[in-house]
């Protein structure tokens, strides 16, 4: 198992803690607030298995069948990430729109409250290692993840605060009113995952530093080309995509352009950790006289 699935597993055995914590929380009060809260730990459970699933399967090496690896498959966990995101605001609100109607003092506000608050200082914590780690180790599904538990954590922290001030002015209607702004939020976090995600599964190319980057070692790592032209890249999980075409000397043997390649493949995956780079040597009258100048 590596570090990923590792991350990955940790983060169920966390999500399974902070569900006690807030579904104990909700128990005590009674809140709507607080169910809201507990409802999206409910999906952190959910989300955090199938990450763990689609981070197994991105880590198995390119096959017959995937001659490119999978991946891909992270993508389709923060999607669905997402879209659980969604529907947990859409119960959540349900269940704001008949407290608004029928409020309800809170039972034990303040042992509920500190239970709450207690189970979010860990996703807090936990958030920030798997966002940290994610991004260091290029996983979309442990970022996704991240990004949602912190969510969660700015969630929590409304709640306390509005749940705190319903409690000491005698205030019940902002029970049901903070759960419809908690189930807001969770909308808007849901479409971010999903869009981000979709981004890669449509072949997004790479960010405009990381191009930037491959333009510059393409260039004064290509001595004895010409010029390289038509650089296209996307980005599939953790791995990047660089492909274009390099121009050399019409007289130039293959095994001299063949080393050139191979200097240029070297210093891209030195560049951009998980790299696949695919060069397409042509002549010099296939020159465009654009793109990439060679130092």
């Amino acid at each position: 198992m590596d570090i990923r699935q590792k991350l990955a597993a940790a983060s169920i055995a966390v999500a399974l803690l902070v569900l006690a914590l807030k579904g104990l929380a909700f128990a005590l009060t009674g809140s709507v607030a607080l169910f809201s809260d507990a409802l999206e730990s409910v999906i952190n459970v959910v989300t955090a298995a199938v990450a763990l699933y689609t981070i197994r399967i991105a880590s198995q090496p390119a096959d017959a069948d995937h001659p490119y690896g999978h991946t891909k498959a992270e993508y389709f966990s923060a999607v669905l990430e997402g879209a659980l995101i969604i529907v947990a605001a859409l119960l959540i609100l349900r269940e704001a729109w008949g407290g608004i109607f029928q409020p309800r003092q809170l039972d034990a506000p303040a042992l509920g409250l500190a239970i709450n608050g207690a189970a979010g200082l860990i996703n807090a914590l936990w958030s920030w290692v798997l966002v940290r780690e994610g991004r260091r180790l290029r996983s979309q599904a442990l970022v996704a993840d991240g990004r949602h538990l912190f969510t969660d954590v700015l969630t929590s922290a409304g709640v306390l605060v509005g749940l705190s001030a319903a409690w000491l002015f005698d205030l019940p209607i902002l029970d049901p009113a903070l759960a419809a702004v908690v189930a807001l939020n969770i909308l808007f976090s849901g479409w971010q995952v999903m869009r981000e995600s979709l981004g890669g599964l449509m072949d997004e190319s790479a960010p405009p530093e990381t191009l930037t980057r491959i333009r510059d070692v393409i260039s004064a790592n290509a001595e004895g080309a010409l010029e390289a032209h038509d650089l296209r890249t996307r980005h599939a999980g953790r791995m990047t995509f660089i492909d274009f075409h390099l121009v050399v000397p019409g007289h130039m043997s293959v095994s001299d352009a063949h080393d050139i390649c191979d200097g240029l493949e070297r210093a891209l995956k030195s560049d951009v950790p998980d790299a696949l780079v695919t060069i397409h040597v042509e002549p010099e009258n296939k020159a465009k006289h654009a793109g990439i100048v060679v130092l």
